[in-house]
């Protein structure tokens, strides 16, 4: 079996880039909303491959959008990266951490109850 990594490097202007590295050449597959992106370039370079992804400009609105990497030949998933965009995703983003530490204090305050000696 194959040992695979992804070491990511940048991503700019609209590119993202990462460093693999695999005992063979790796067959790597990157999905966006489940549709595999064309245009992925593997090139070895000194001690691995490089791995150039351009992202579509229709990951590039506003929104949550996460793209997927992985060995094809052992569908292990190697990585991923995720672009935010846009005024309502901050508000969305602010609203799901204030209902995570509500929901946080519920649970401290149940066990606090839980621990407390009875009598």
């Amino acid at each position: 079996m194959t040992h695979t990594t992804l070491t990511p490097i940048r991503f700019e202007n609209a590119l993202w880039e990462g460093h693999v590295t695999s005992d063979c050449t790796p067959q790597i597959e990157v999905l966006y909303l489940g549709e595999l992106l064309p245009d992925v370039e593997l090139t070895p370079d000194a001690d691995g491959w490089t791995l150039r992804i351009p992202v579509p400009s229709t990951a590039l609105s506003e929104g949550v959008h996460c793209v997927i990497i992985r060995d094809e030949s052992t569908d292990q998933k190697l990585g991923e990266f995720t672009i935010v965009a846009g005024a309502p995703v901050e508000d969305d983003l602010k609203a799901e951490v204030a209902l995570l530490r509500a929901e946080l204090d519920m649970l401290k305050r149940a066990f606090r109850r839980s621990q407390a000696p009875q009598g």
